[in-house]
């Protein structure tokens, strides 16, 4: 029996933000998370630049594009960019399930489209990634483990 995982938008009202280690001091582009239930992403990088959007999904896979001293300037899956503190992130790698059809993706027992479908998993599920090549990524939505093609979600992709 194959059991759906379902997409949750966790809401959060609390202002309050803690503090995180700042993500390594790597080259951009490359991959981050969102590290907290609130996040501003900002016109500029400072708290004196307007905020533009409000994230409230803590987990969400955002893409670095630029450091700024504390600040990132990241891209969201829907192609906004913006600039967020580091300590609103992670480096903890994660992915978003887009399946352009809005049908539920296939999370396999193995890295290949024959094997055997162990979960399915509904468009806007967040899920922990490891493990990727040629492709396939091990995609872990809390504790439920199958390979998903990196065609399905986004946070992982060739970054130059």
């Amino acid at each position: 029996m194959i059991m759906r995982i379902l997409a949750f938008t966790f809401i959060a009202v609390s202002g309050l933000f803690l503090s995180t280690p700042a993500l390594a001091q790597q080259e951009p582009p490359y991959w981050a998370s969102i590290d907290e239930p609130e996040a501003r992403m900002r016109t500029g990088p400072s708290t004196e630049y307007p905020t533009m959007w409000i994230y409230k999904r803590e987990k969400l896979p955002v893409k670095i594009l630029a450091r700024y001293n504390a600040w990132r300037k990241i891209e969201d899956h829907e192609g906004t960019q913006g600039w967020m503190h580091a300590r609103l992130l992670s480096a903890s790698r994660t992915a978003l399930v887009l399946a352009s059809s809005g049908e539920p993706i296939a999370m396999r027992a193995l890295p290949n489209a024959g094997a055997k479908t162990v979960w399915l998993a509904e468009p806007g599920v967040v899920g922990s990634l490891s493990f990727c090549d040629k492709g396939w990524c091990l995609f872990d939505v809390t504790g439920r483990q199958g390979y998903v093609s990196v065609a399905d979600v986004w946070g992982d992709e060739p970054l130059k």
